[in-house]
């Protein structure tokens, strides 16, 4: 078979590239034909594409984005725990009194949970003291734990998933 191309005369339509060695191509006369023949052959599935894609969006992606920030307050919680629990020792440590330290560690334990957007309805502290409380040389043992809710969520509507918690401990200096 020859393939090589044929010239064309004036006013006829070339063929060629989609009829090739076909004895009866409707190409050849009517080229609306082949455009009308692809669409019919797509019947009722023109545009279901988009549709099906954004279905797999919404199903698939929109869950995940929830997951990832529902990760992200957890691990925020985590930051604040740690630090509210260091923070709190250490201003604890340096009070002159156990009111007066155990009021500057609760006001330590707020602030670090505020920096990181946590209401203070979810926070909470106890401390332990080894040897008589704020004396030269003992130590002051803080524990904050913070509850943690799904995100996204109205203030009201705050499902807890659990709580993170954290320990910290300082020594109070012996020459004050």
């Amino acid at each position: 078979m020859d393939r090589t191309r044929r010239r064309t005369a004036p006013g006829e339509v070339d063929a060629w590239p989609r009829c090739l060695g076909v004895a009866r191509c409707p190409a050849a006369t009517n080229p609306a034909a082949t455009v009308r023949g692809r669409r019919a052959s797509r019947g009722t599935q023109a545009g279901s594409s988009i549709i099906e894609f954004i279905f797999l969006v919404v199903l698939l992606l929109v869950p995940l984005v929830y997951l990832v920030v529902g990760a992200a307050h957890v691990q925020a919680a985590s930051y604040a725990a740690v630090g509210a629990a260091d923070h709190a020792a250490k201003v604890f440590v340096t009070a002159q009194t156990e009111s007066q330290g155990r009021a500057r560690a609760a006001d330590a334990v707020q602030r670090a949970a505020a920096n990181m957007e946590i209401g203070p309805g979810r926070t909470h502290f106890t401390y332990s003291c080894r040897g008589t409380c704020l004396s030269a040389g003992s130590t002051v043992t803080v524990h904050v734990s913070i509850k943690t809710v799904l995100p996204l969520l109205p203030e009201g509507w705050g499902w807890s998933t659990g709580s993170v918690g954290s320990d910290a401990t300082q020594r109070v200096d012996r020459y004050g």
